[in-house]
């Protein structure tokens, strides 16, 4: 059993920048692949970014390659998301995933979720 905790989500103007946390407890964290998802208002949840389990790959949507990173600290249990050159359309509750047997970008492959955390982008 893996709990995640999300924080780090605040309102930032266009062109900011914001760094999310994913807190994980459980000791099986470090053996699972790790993913962010959002869901904007009136939209469906999408994918954002994932790493596997040794932080060496990542994965990002073509929405967000070049401006957002995420990456992984082991000996922190911690997942975090550094999202720079924020638009208006990043608006949207930021959730962690965990628990994908496989590196996958489709939501419903992960089994652990947080509660999500708000990212608002003033234009």
């Amino acid at each position: 059993q893996v709990q995640l905790v999300e924080s780090g989500g605040g309102l930032v103007q266009a062109g900011g920048s914001l760094r999310l946390s994913c807190a994980a407890s459980g000791r099986t964290f470090s053996s699972y692949a790790m993913g962010w998802f959002r869901r904007a208002p009136g939209k469906e949840r999408e994918f954002v970014a994932l790493i596997d389990v040794s932080g060496a790959y990542t994965y990002y949507a073509d929405s967000v390659k070049g401006r957002f990173t995420i990456s992984r600290d082991h000996a922190k249990n911690t997942v975090s998301l550094q999202m720079n050159s924020l638009k208006y359309e990043d608006t949207a509750v930021y959730y962690c995933a965990a628990g994908a047997r496989i590196l996958t970008t489709n939501a419903h492959d992960y089994d652990y979720w947080g509660q999500g955390t708000q990212v608002t982008v003033s234009s």
